[in-house]
C-alpha cells in the first residue's frame, strides 16, 4: 500500500511539472495543404508571383522564416504525411506508396506530444487510412476527399457537411479552438486541406478570380524531354496528351456526363463530386463554365494553341483553390488573435510536396525534379524567428517531427531520422548541418506512370537513378541549369563531380538504411508502356 502511495505522489508531481510549464511552451498550428507548389506562393518569388496568389501566406512569411531549400523525401500524398508523422523515411515507416496502409500503432510525434501534456487535434486530409492515433479529437476525409459537400470520418462515425472542403475543414478547426480546446494545456492543431489537389474545384466565390488576366506561362511549358532519360518521355502527366478536357477542365461536364477519359487511370472525382452538389452550387458552376465552354468549342483550337488554352484553365482553377487555402490561413490567424493566443503560438505553413503548374508541360508531382521535390515551409514563431528571414539550409519533411517535439520540450527519439529545425528557427548557424538530401519514389505502376527512382540533391548538384527498367541516370548542375534541361551524366567535364556525388548517394542510402530492392533486371521501355504513350 505504501509503495502504491509513493507511485501516486511521483505521478502527481510529474503531472504538476508538465502543467506548470504549460504556459511557457508554445502552441503549434500546422497548416498543411496538398500539392501547393512554391512557385504559387508569392514569398518564394516564383514565376507566378505577379498574380499575387497568396497574400495571407506572404504575410505569415513576412512575420517569420521562409525555408528556400525545403524538400520532400517521396513526392506523393500519403507517404509524405507518413514521413511527417514518424520522422522516418518511407522504407522505415512502411508507407511507401498510396496503396499502403499506415501502421498507426507505431511511434508518431502526436503520441509523444500527448505524453508531455499537449492536447492534439487533426482536421482534414489524413490519407493514411485507418483510425488516427495520437489525437484527442479528429475528423478526417476518407481517402482524397471531395471538394463540395465532403464526407468526414469522426470518432463517432461518418457524416457529410455541406460547403466547400477548404471552408469545412477551417470551420472545424476554428470550432475546436473556440469551443473544444482545453485551455489549461498547450496544443498542437493540424489543419490539413485537400486543396489544391486535382481536380481543382474552387469554391463558387472564387470562380471569377483571374478571369480578367492571362496567367504567365512557365518557361518550360513546351519542353520536349530530348535530353532526359527515357522515363520523362513515357509518363502520363502532360497537359498536352493527358489532361482531360472534361474530367480535369470541366468542358461540358455535368452529373449525367457519359464521355470517355483520356487516361486509362482517369481521375473522375470532379464528375462524382458534381452529383453531390446542391442545386445552387451546380447552377453557379454551370453559369460560370457554360459560356466559356461555348467559346472554346467555337475557337476549334489545335496544337500549341490548345495546350495554351488548357494551361490557362488549369492554372486558374489551381490558383483559385490556392486562394481558398490562403483565406483559411487568414481565418485561423485571426481566430488565434481573438483568443489572445497569437503571441505563444507557432504557425507553420507547408504542403506535402511541390507540383507542376505547366512546368515541363506537366501537372502532378512524383519526380525528383525540382518542381515536385521542393515543398513550401514557412514558420512564424513570435519572439524566436526573425521577421522576414530566409533560410537556405537543406531541410526535409523528415525534420518536422523532431522540430515539433523540441518546440514542446519533449525528448526526440534516437530512431527518428530527421533533425530538429529549432536551432535554424532561432537563427543559429550549424557547421554540422547536412550537405545533401535523399529521395526515393516507389509508386509504379500507377497513375501517371512515373517509374521508381532514388537520388541525391546537394547544394549544387542532383543525381537520380531510374533503376526500374535498367540503369538510367540523370545528373544536373543546378547552379548553371536550374530548370534541369541538360542531363550531364555522360559529359566528361563532370566525371569527377559525378563520381563524388555517387559516393555521397551510396553513403546516404547506407546512413538511412535504405535496403529497398533496386535489383530488377533491365527491361525495354516499350514493353512496359501503353502504345499511345510511347515516344513523342
Amino acid at each position: 500500500m505504501k509503495r502504491l502511495r509513493i507511485q501516486w505522489v511521483v505521478s502527481l508531481a510529474l503531472s504538476a511539472v508538465v502543467t506548470a510549464g504549460a504556459d511557457d511552451r508554445p502552441n503549434i498550428v500546422f497548416i498543411f495543404s496538398d500539392d501547393h507548389a512554391p512557385n504559387a506562393i508569392g514569398a518564394y518569388d516564383g514565376w507566378l508571383k505577379s498574380v499575387n496568389p497568396t497574400p495571407e501566406i506572404d504575410r505569415l512569411a513576412a512575420e517569420g522564416m521562409t525555408f528556400l531549400n525545403s524538400f520532400c523525401t517521396n513526392s506523393i500524398c500519403g507517404p509524405s504525411r507518413a514521413v511527417i508523422q514518424t520522422g522516418k523515411h518511407s522504407h522505415k515507416n512502411g508507407f511507401m506508396n498510396n496503396g499502403n496502409s499506415f501502421d498507426w500503432n507505431q511511434q508518431t510525434f502526436p503520441k509523444l506530444l500527448q505524453k508531455v501534456g499537449y492536447q492534439t487535434a487533426i482536421y482534414g486530409k489524413s490519407h493514411l487510412k485507418g483510425t488516427p492515433q495520437g489525437y484527442d479529437d479528429w475528423a478526417v476525409l476518407p481517402g482524397q476527399g471531395l471538394y463540395y459537400n465532403p464526407d468526414l470520418i469522426f470518432p463517432d462515425g461518418r457524416r457529410m457537411i455541406e460547403g466547400h472542403c477548404t471552408d469545412v475543414v477551417t470551420d472545424l478547426a476554428v470550432d475546436w479552438l473556440k469551443n473544444r480546446r482545453d485551455s489549461s494545456k498547450p496544443f498542437m492543431l493540424m489543419v490539413q486541406h485537400k486543396a489544391p489537389h486535382r481536380n481543382w474545384m474552387p469554391a463558387a466565390r472564387h470562380l471569377e478570380l483571374y478571369d480578367d488576366i492571362d496567367i504567365p506561362e512557365p518557361p518550360t511549358l513546351f519542353d520536349r524531354y530530348e535530353d532526359n532519360a527515357p522515363p520523362a518521355r513515357h509518363q502520363e502527366l502532360e497537359i498536352d496528351r493527358h489532361m482531360d478536357l472534361h474530367y480535369d477542365l470541366f468542358v461540358d461536364l455535368s452529373p449525367d456526363f457519359e464521355g470517355q477519359g483520356t487516361q486509362k487511370r482517369q481521375d473522375r472525382s470532379a464528375f462524382h463530386n458534381m452529383k453531390r452538389m446542391t442545386p445552387a452550387q451546380l447552377k453557379a458552376w454551370h453559369d460560370h463554365y457554360g459560356p466559356r465552354n461555348e467559346e472554346f468549342h467555337e475557337a476549334k483550337l489545335e496544337g500549341k494553341d490548345l495546350v495554351r488554352w488548357k494551361f490557362q484553365r488549369y492554372a486558374k482553377n489551381y490558383l483559385r483553390c490556392v486562394r481558398g487555402v490562403d483565406e483559411s490561413v487568414a481565418t485561423l490567424r485571426r481566430t488565434l488573435a481573438e483568443l489572445d493566443l497569437s503571441d505563444n503560438t507557432v504557425v507553420i505553413y507547408s504542403s506535402d510536396q511541390g507540383f507542376y503548374i505547366g512546368d515541363h508541360g506537366w501537372y502532378d508531382k512524383r519526380w525528383m525534379y525540382e518542381e515536385s521535390l521542393m515543398m513550401p515551409l514557412i514558420v512564424s514563431w513570435p519572439g524566436v524567428t526573425t521577421p522576414g528571414s530566409r533560410n537556405t539550409e537543406l531541410v526535409q519533411n523528415l525534420d518536422y517531427a523532431g522540430t515539433f517535439l523540441e518546440m514542446a520540450g519533449a525528448e526526440i527519439p534516437g530512431d527518428m531520422q530527421g533533425r530538429s529545425l529549432v536551432p535554424l528557427l532561432k537563427g543559429e548557424t550549424l557547421k554540422d548541418w547536412r550537405d545533401a538530401i535523399y529521395y526515393h519514389y516507389y509508386e509504379y505502376p500507377s497513375v501517371h506512370m512515373v517509374p521508381r527512382h532514388y537520388g541525391i540533391r546537394t547544394g549544387r548538384y542532383k543525381l537520380m537513378h531510374f533503376y526500374q527498367f535498367g540503369d538510367e541516370w540523370e545528373f544536373y548542375d543546378l547552379e548553371v541549369d536550374p530548370d534541369e534541361l541538360t542531363n550531364q551524366y555522360d559529359n566528361p567535364y563532370y566525371a569527377d563531380e559525378i563520381a563524388e556525388v555517387r559516393k555521397q548517394l551510396e553513403a546516404l542510402r547506407e546512413f538511412y538504411e535504405d535496403d529497398s530492392d533496386v535489383s530488377e533486371k533491365p527491361r525495354e521501355w516499350q514493353d512496359k508502356v501503353r502504345p499511345e504513350t510511347a515516344g513523342r
